[in-house]
């Protein structure tokens, strides 16, 4: 356990375009990044060395101006494919309908919030609707302080929550330039392979919570909430082992806290099997957050409450959110939704994941920089170190990696110690062919950067 605000040594790689290098860019884009800069200002960030001009989506593919094809293997907003056709149409026709607030009667609302809440366990009987998954974590947050009494927050190491004031105080992945607040402490995320299995993970992490319970109570701050991504995506992609989180979550409750899933980014099937990455765990959360893949590129997303939280808070604080659940974000939630139970998404999750995690598991025997493979569903991690006995993050490997996946237009991530963990996370409909298509080029790209 640490309070620390994050080191130097702990930032991570960036996937991002380096503005000192405008000059080597073609023309085209070396105006659109240059105007970029100029009206949108520093704080915008691009992906790769060499940017990417995108003007349409079709399923897992995007296309850039001159018509070339990209293989998406990163977005999970859009997380029944770019430009549904079914998603489409429930926007167009609700757009032209009506679009109001929640302080009318709407029988879409209630209908999707039903069917939203039959996917999760009895416990979580009422969902508040944000309009992003930072909005949700500050929502559940408030709930959790307000219900409890308490003002700490127990995070993983290298979580990310969101980008609230609030919410970024306790995302410690922003790095050394976002200082964690004084009332948050972190432990470590369950990396079986860097504290040697299973049994050690767990006793490790419930050795941490004690001691971040305990500094807290210390400190006058008490225990709001422990709260956790359920496939720990920015600490590096961890899905297993099984079980190791209620030992965790018995200590919080004792101290009085409460368990927040943070879904934004396993949930709505990602992980396979399951319709939400707690679940895979065996455990029930207090309040569950979900996000980004909700309304399929529409701005919504939630938080489910056990029902007692919200007694007193909504007797005495009440909420309401101007576009939080608005006619058109819900008809998109409710596409997506459909569209999730009618193609059968979360199956093809389970069997188009395992088979690139095998084959993936396969090409990385060939290599001493790939120290493990792990994931569920279409949330895969390669983790790229030193070497295995050092087991060091190698997070310059990782960029040159997803830097010539994308010269070769397959478009990936990092995330991780160091940004050293290949992030394989693509549309829900990702097929086999898609997946053939990424490994094919992954090999070659293994081969080449991977001495």
């Amino acid at each position: 356990m640490t309070k620390a605000v994050a080191s130097k040594a702990s930032e991570p790689m960036v996937n991002g375009f380096d503005t000192s290098r405008i000059d080597e860019l073609p023309p085209r884009t070396r105006e659109q990044v240059g105007a970029r800069e100029r009206l949108l200002g520093p704080g915008y960030r691009l992906f790769y060395e060499d940017p990417v001009e995108i003007v349409r989506g079709a399923g897992t593919l995007l296309y850039d101006a001159e018509g070339n094809d990209y293989l998406d293997v990163y977005n999970n907003v859009t997380s029944v494919g770019h430009c549904h056709p079914y998603v489409v149409e429930a926007i167009h026709r609700q757009l032209s309908t009506l679009n109001t607030n929640t302080r009318y009667i709407q029988q879409s609302i209630l209908s999707y919030s039903e069917q939203f809440l039959g996917t999760m366990p009895a416990e979580l009987g009422h969902v508040m609707y944000t309009c992003t998954g930072s909005e949700a974590n500050d929502l559940a947050m408030r709930v959790a302080r307000y219900y409890t009494g308490g003002e700490g927050i127990i995070v993983t190491s290298g979580a990310y929550h969101g980008l609230t004031s609030d919410v970024s105080a306790f995302s410690p992945s922003l790095g050394v330039g976002v200082p964690l607040g004084p009332h948050v402490r972190t432990i470590s995320a369950p990396d079986r392979l860097r504290h040697g299995g299973d049994e050690n993970v767990i006793d490790l992490m419930r050795r941490e919570i004690r001691e971040a319970i305990s500094d807290l109570q210390r400190h006058g701050f008490g225990v709001a909430a422990f709260i956790a991504d359920m496939i720990f995506s920015s600490d590096g992609i961890y899905a297993d082992p099984a079980g190791f989180l209620q030992p965790v979550i018995d200590e919080v409750h004792k101290a009085g806290g409460l368990f927040i899933a943070d879904e934004v980014q396993p949930g709505f099937g990602r992980t396979g099997q399951h319709w939400w990455g707690f679940q895979r765990h065996g455990v029930v959360p207090d309040i569950m957050t979900t996000g980004k893949p909700m309304g399929n590129g529409i701005p919504i997303a939630a938080a489910a409450f056990r029902p007692e939280l919200l007694v007193e808070f909504g007797r005495n604080i009440r909420y309401f959110n101007t576009f939080g659940g608005n006619s058109v974000s819900i008809a998109a939630a409710q596409a997506v939704l459909d569209v999730i139970n009618d193609e059968a998404l979360i199956d093809n999750a389970d069997k188009v994941g395992t088979y690139i995690q095998t084959e993936i598991a396969k090409l990385a025997g060939g290599y001493e920089q790939i120290a493990e493979v792990r994931g569920a569903g279409l949330f895969v991690g390669v983790d790229i170190v030193t070497d295995r006995d050092s087991l060091t993050p190698d997070g310059e490997a990782t960029l040159r990696v997803v830097n010539h996946m994308r010269r070769r237009r397959i478009l990936i991530s990092a995330s991780g110690p160091r940004g050293s963990v290949l992030k394989v996370r693509p549309p829900l409909p990702f097929s086999i062919s898609d997946a053939d298509r990424m490994l094919e080029n992954l090999a070659v790209v293994l081969a080449e950067e991977l001495h």
